[in-house]
């Protein structure tokens, strides 16, 4: 029987200078020490977009305007799958700060390549890569 995935939405959160935002997963944590794209798992009744939208308010303080979404990619991690919902976000009141995360940073797409991304997130930065050469 197949497991079911874990659905989850994700901010992908570009600064005027192209910069992207990446978040650092707790060692203590599933993934932990892997980048990821903030954001966290959908409730039942929301949508992806609303949970984002709870998620970055409750994880980074801030309020975003949920835009465009992305590929939806599904990724079999071995004791979990998940179903990753990317979104590009606009950064509306706020600034990102860490209180679920070891660590932010804003990074440039050739830059964010050498982090150690999460594996269900490597597909997002790499369509990120194709639309947004720099």
């Amino acid at each position: 029987m197949a497991k079911a995935a874990l659905v989850v939405a994700c901010a992908v959160m570009f600064r005027e200078d192209g910069c992207v935002l990446a978040a650092l997963r707790p060692l203590g944590k599933s993934l932990g020490g892997q980048w990821e794209f903030p954001g966290g798992k959908v409730e039942p009744g929301e949508s992806p977009a609303e949970a984002l939208q709870r998620e970055l308010q409750e994880e980074l303080g801030i309020t975003v305007q949920v835009e465009t979404p992305l590929t939806v990619v599904r990724h079999d991690y071995g004791p979990f799958q998940i179903e990753l919902h990317p979104f590009l976000v606009r950064l509306l009141t706020g600034t990102p700060h860490p209180h679920e995360h070891t660590e932010l940073r804003w990074v440039t797409l050739p830059t964010a390549t050498e982090l150690d991304w999460a594996a269900a997130d490597v597909p997002v930065l790499e369509e990120l890569m194709a639309v947004r050469p720099s």
